[in-house]
């Protein structure tokens, strides 16, 4: 047992405030992962301030935040948000599915949880088991839920709110990265009016923008233009602020080029000279609210129509068989870009998925037509998807994301160097993933 003479003994480490905390890799989602540097001083003033007022936390509360302590989640705040505030919090080791789906509610119910922070992937996983795993267990206690790692779409937002939630519980929807190591984008818990699938409005002090491109008539980028008003463009950061990352571990370089594009004043300079680049997509409305629309990479130029994956990914989900998606650009003879989508099922069409005829529903394209005419009606036919490939699952990281990386070598046929899988849950659905794209390429495969 460690007393309390040998703890009022242990020597404090005084540093300086830019002093490195902690290195942390990117989780590889869309390329090689970076290792980025976070300070000791900044990161914790912010992480500490965001968490006492994103999450409305009071002394009487019990936190619950599902993600890995591994990623930037569980560092901000799982460990240093919830610890400079005395936070009484609930760490859970395992997937919310096993041994059933009711587990999280479980510990919900047993611990009196008042504050739940999650990923819209999980969500989306428990929706597919019904409405009964959670209804079966006291969840009055919940007081304000989160969402953290990607957009979330406004179906599952509905659920999350509705039955997690029953209909009492703000929902702080949160955009951040592990470069800026806390929440930028968020809610106020009984301040901000909620919209279904918004990051809403920016937290205290930090200064997003939306910009556009400026082209010569040759179509050479010649500098940014922000945007006023309602708008959709490139999510950029005007300020800095003090929990933001410092530098790449061993590549400065790569630092300043990825997030800002050079600096002003130097022969070099990019187009983002000036600000922090996200590599997001935004859009914004007539009441300043945010709403992430994917990475930029995954913007599609169909045809001349720039279509953003999540808005595509979204107009899928909304299917009431499909649990989630994944939308990849593909090289296309006559648009430009083709749209092909990897689609994951929920449990029961799932399992007729395992029985048919090599994932194709009876023979007939069933799933995969109705999908289709889904996101003809929702956002027109230029967004019809080229190829559905459904699949038991998708690759992701042990922190939800999807590895997008590699589906597009799936999706391109480039399966020669699929990449690192280190850190994929499950390495093995590749070789089945690889198996329909093949089967999917012959002629006259998808019919819809």
């Amino acid at each position: 047992k460690y007393s309390e003479k040998k703890a009022s003994d242990a020597p404090l480490e005084w540093v300086d405030a830019e002093h490195p905390l902690f290195l942390l890799y990117t989780s590889g989602s869309t390329g090689a992962p970076k290792g980025l540097v976070h300070s000791t001083g900044g990161y914790m003033v912010q992480t500490g301030t965001s968490f006492r007022h994103i999450f409305d936390y009071r002394p009487e509360d019990v936190y619950f935040c599902t993600a890995d302590i591994g990623w930037i989640t569980g560092h901000s705040y799982l460990a240093f948000g919830p610890l400079l505030n005395n936070a009484t919090v609930v760490m859970h080791e395992g997937v919310p599915t096993h041994p059933t789906a009711s587990r999280w509610w479980e510990i919900v119910e047993k611990h009196k949880v008042s504050i739940f922070y999650t990923a819209p992937t999980a969500i989306r996983s428990l929706l597919d088991k019904g409405d009964d795993m959670v209804t079966a267990h006291d969840l009055s206690s919940l007081r304000v839920l989160g969402t953290v790692g990607e957009p979330i779409n406004p179906d599952a937002w509905e659920w999350y709110y509705n039955v997690i939630g029953g209909g009492r519980c703000d929902i702080v929807d949160t955009w951040w990265q592990t470069e800026t190591g806390s929440i930028m984008l968020t809610p106020i818990p009984g301040t901000t009016p909620l919209k279904p699938g918004m990051a809403t409005l920016p937290f205290f002090g930090v200064q997003p923008a939306l910009v556009k491109v400026e082209e010569d008539d040759l179509g050479n980028p010649v500098g940014l233009s922000e945007i006023e008003g309602p708008g959709s463009g490139f999510l950029v950061m005007k300020e800095p602020w003090p929990s933001m990352a410092r530098t790449v571990w061993g590549s400065h370089d790569r630092f300043t080029d990825t997030y800002f594009k050079g600096e002003d004043g130097d022969e070099d300079d990019y187009v983002f000279a000036g600000y922090y680049f996200t590599g997001d997509g935004a859009t914004r409305d007539e009441d300043g609210y945010y709403k992430i629309t994917g990475r930029v990479d995954d913007v599609l130029n169909v045809s001349g129509h720039r279509l953003g994956t999540a808005e595509v990914e979204a107009a899928i989900n909304s299917h009431p068989a499909v649990t989630e998606s994944a939308v990849i650009g593909v090289p296309h003879k006559t648009k430009g870009v083709g749209i092909y989508a990897f689609v994951k099922l929920r449990v029961g069409f799932e399992q007729e998925l395992m029985q048919g005829d090599e994932f194709n529903l009876d023979g007939g394209n069933v799933i995969e037509k109705q999908i289709a005419e889904i996101v003809r009606e929702k956002i027109g036919p230029i967004a019809t998807p080229d190829t559905i490939q459904l699949a038991r699952d998708l690759p992701r990281t042990s922190s939800g994301k999807i590895t997008r990386r590699i589906l597009k070598k799936i999706a391109l046929g480039d399966i020669s160097n699929i990449g690192d899988t280190s850190t994929l849950v499950d390495p093995s659905i590749i070789p089945s993933l690889i198996a329909e794209n093949i089967r999917l390429s012959e002629p006259a495969a998808s019919p819809y």
